[in-house]
């Protein structure tokens, strides 16, 4: 299948360079930018498209690799053209093929979305760190299998997911991801109320925090939890949720996630009595 791309922007980059260097036949590129679109054509061996009719005209496989925001506005312009038997997929983590291309069907095409599980930071090195990217997909029952069998061909890794479950994908990924430097960062505001610089606070727990996540990749959750209230240490919880008391964000946050990792520490430790843990979380 001929595949090309409309935007050239970072995902658009990474995708295309990663199909073309792993045997697909990418085209090329359209965007409004046209230096963006020649210098993504130029790194990937592709063709710059004049316009989006031509795009269209010349693939089987159209990847809207545009802000989330844009993409229904710009699949409005591509079904302006024969789109019957093609392919229109985008790479949104929140939004579902249903909601981005509403009534394709109509014009005989059909949707999907196939999201990397995967922050995208620079545009001519990412690709090389695909072959361990999850991705997401989900779209029209009837050429999903075309879909995967693509992924496969490509040595992806993915998971077909309901449209349903789009919003919980991506909010699971929001919390890994966008929410830890929240988390990471009360950290780092405790330390500098006990003398640390902000920069020293972050160098201080680099290591903390990057054996941790190494542990929980490579062994599991129960496996990798450590800690006072994993060891059934009251006293010491009691002595943390004091400190915090006069943050109550940090308390109520400390209070949730100590409570989001007891059943945890009981899977690890099934002979172990958390009861007067339990009870000084409100369990």
């Amino acid at each position: 299948m001929r595949i090309g791309f409309i935007g050239a922007g970072k995902v658009g980059f990474t995708l295309g360079k990663y199909f073309a260097t792993h045997g697909k036949e990418v085209t090329g590129y359209y965007s409004r930018n046209t230096s963006s679109s020649s210098e993504a054509a130029e790194f990937t061996g592709t063709s710059v498209f004049e316009t989006i009719e031509e795009l269209v005209g010349s693939n089987d496989v159209i990847f809207l690799t545009v802000p989330d925001g844009s993409i229904t506005s710009v699949y409005e312009q591509v079904i302006q053209y024969p789109v019957e038997g093609k392919f229109i997929c985008h790479c949104s983590g929140a939004l579902a093929s249903k909601d981005a291309f509403p009534g394709i069907r109509d014009h005989g095409a059909f949707g999907y979305s196939v999201h990397p599980l995967f922050a995208v930071s620079d545009k001519y090195k990412a690709y090389e760190e695909l072959a361990d990217v999850f991705f997401a997909v989900e779209g029209d029952e009837e050429h999903i299998g075309e879909i995967e069998g693509m992924m496969r061909d490509l040595w992806l890794r993915y998971q077909r997911i309901d449209s349903s479950a789009k919003t919980g994908y991506h909010c699971a990924a929001a919390m890994v991801s966008n929410l830890m430097v929240g988390l990471i960062g009360q950290g780092v505001d405790i330390l500098k109320g006990c003398g640390f610089s902000e920069d020293d606070a972050i160098s201080a727990i680099g290591p903390l925090v990057r054996g941790n996540v190494h542990h929980i990749l490579e062994d599991g959750l129960a496996p990798s939890l450590t800690g006072p209230l994993e060891r059934g240490d009251a006293g010491t919880l009691r002595k943390h949720l004091d400190v915090l008391a006069g943050d109550k964000d940090k308390q109520d946050l400390y209070t949730i996630l100590s409570k989001s990792i007891l059943p945890i520490a009981k899977k690890k430790h099934p002979e172990r009595d958390y009861s007067e843990i339990e009870e000084l979380l409100g369990e």
